[in-house]
């Protein structure tokens, strides 16, 4: 038996996703109006209600279309070469880092944006939002379960735990980069994530960073 792939969105559909993904992450979700997406995707509201129910059904599709998205960025990212598994956790964290570039819309998170206003009022949205944070989280375990093995790290944490605490500090971070209006603190923050991590696997949190993985297979 053989599992068919899943089939792309409908272009009008994707065009509304990636409207609702600009959208949301400007005004917040409250705010948000199917007008505004309707205008960011230059579509019809009758385009709209074609393909959605309403301002809910198009926020639990952005969720699960974000996940999909950034789960092929970070699938995609440099960090997952490092041969030390405590490198490729200290990788993702940098590599973090690097995103926070351009505008607050540009790096902020959609999930992490709406669960801060649904969380009591919108059951659906809330959990569509905690499995897409929870899911991007999980993926980060099995390189820190490495890294606990490698450096016989044990201690009364889990690896869940501290996968959890990594987007916890992210969220704040981008909570503080929205008050400050930019994101120097939050790469402070991420800073302090990194230096934190190296410190709970014994490494000196002034140790330089690791050579690309490219530039490490070179180099042998």
């Amino acid at each position: 038996m053989t599992t068919r792939a899943a089939e792309p969105p409908h272009p009008t559909r994707l065009r509304l996703l990636e409207a609702a993904l600009t959208v949301i992450r400007t005004k917040g979700y409250a705010a948000a109006r199917v007008e505004d997406v309707c205008a960011e995707a230059g579509l019809t509201k009758g385009s709209f209600f074609h393909h959605f129910r309403s301002k809910e059904e198009l926020a639990i599709a952005a969720a699960a279309h974000w996940s999909e998205m950034t789960g092929r960025l970070f699938a995609g990212a440099p960090y997952h070469g490092h041969e030390d598994p405590l490198d490729r956790v200290l990788g993702y964290v940098d590599f973090r880092r690097s995103l926070l570039e351009g505008a607050l819309p540009e790096f902020t998170c959609l999930v992490g944006t709406m669960v801060q206003e649904v969380y009591a009022t919108d059951p659906a949205i809330d959990r569509a939002c905690a499995d897409s944070i929870e899911g991007h989280a999980a993926t980060l375990e099995a390189d820190i379960d490495a890294a606990r093995a490698a450096y016989g790290v044990h201690g009364a944490w889990t690896t869940r735990g501290l996968a959890l605490h990594t987007q916890a500090v992210l969220q704040g971070a981008f909570i503080l980069a929205k008050a400050e209006g930019g994101p120097a603190i939050a790469a402070e923050s991420v800073d302090h994530l990194h230096r934190y991590i190296s410190l709970l696997f014994g490494r000196d949190p002034a140790r330089a960073r690791p050579p690309s993985p490219a530039t490490e297979k070179e180099s042998r």
